[in-house]
């Protein structure tokens, strides 16, 4: 009879413990998919605005790219202002990612091999302030990373030249005009975008594969 009873109590302890731990397991699980799913941002400048963002959209991870202006003192910048190199801004591209799919190191990998960051204030053709490669860091540990990866960089002499990339507190961004925004996507066939997008693209698919978005 107190073998029976044990054994009853064995089992409803036992079947509690079960049905506690897959409690457990799945508000872990709910709370680890939320973390997931809180998107961070991230604000890059490597030349034209067209490039970066014909890059960084197709990334898996990366939710949104907006191509806009960052950096400068004058508010509201239209795309002429800022061509002048007289706002302080440049063109930028704020993208927002899932950290859960891809970490920010990551993003500071695809950045620096998609650009040159040794040539100050140009980009190729593209010439002026605006152009300048720069990482603004939206926290300290931003910062943190960008420096270590950078110094990294420069001890592996990475780069033939010193590399000139700013890194530099997020302070403000401007979207810029709608006729900017998913540009490549939207004029392949445009001169610039066929001789300088489309190769720099096909190149980066090439290196980063593994990272692409899944079709």
């Amino acid at each position: 009879m107190h073998y029976k009873l044990a054994q009853i109590i064995f089992i409803f302890l036992l079947a509690n413990f079960l049905i506690y731990g897959q409690t457990k397991n799945k508000q872990q699980s709910e709370r680890d998919k939320m973390n997931e799913n809180k998107l961070e941002t991230a604000t890059f400048g490597s030349g034209c605005f067209w490039c970066t963002e014909a890059i960084f959209e197709n990334l898996e991870g990366v939710e949104e790219v907006v191509s806009g202006y960052a950096g400068g003192t004058v508010p509201n910048p239209t795309y002429k202002q800022v061509t002048t190199g007289k706002t302080g801004h440049a063109e930028v591209c704020q993208i927002k990612y899932n950290p859960g799919k891809i970490s920010f190191e990551e993003l500071l990998e695809v950045f620096w091999s998609t650009h040159d960051p040794t040539t100050l204030n140009r980009q190729g053709n593209d010439v002026g302030t605006q152009y300048r490669s720069v990482i603004f860091y939206h926290n300290e540990k931003q910062k943190e990373l960008a420096e270590k990866y950078k110094k990294k960089l420069e001890e592996a002499k990475i780069f033939p030249d010193p590399i000139v990339t700013e890194i530099s507190p997020f302070t403000n961004f401007y979207k810029a005009e709608d006729y900017h925004q998913n540009y490549y996507e939207l004029n392949p066939g445009q001169a610039y975008c066929s001789f300088v997008i489309t190769p720099k693209v096909e190149k980066f698919k090439k290196v980063f594969k593994d990272k692409l978005k899944k079709k």
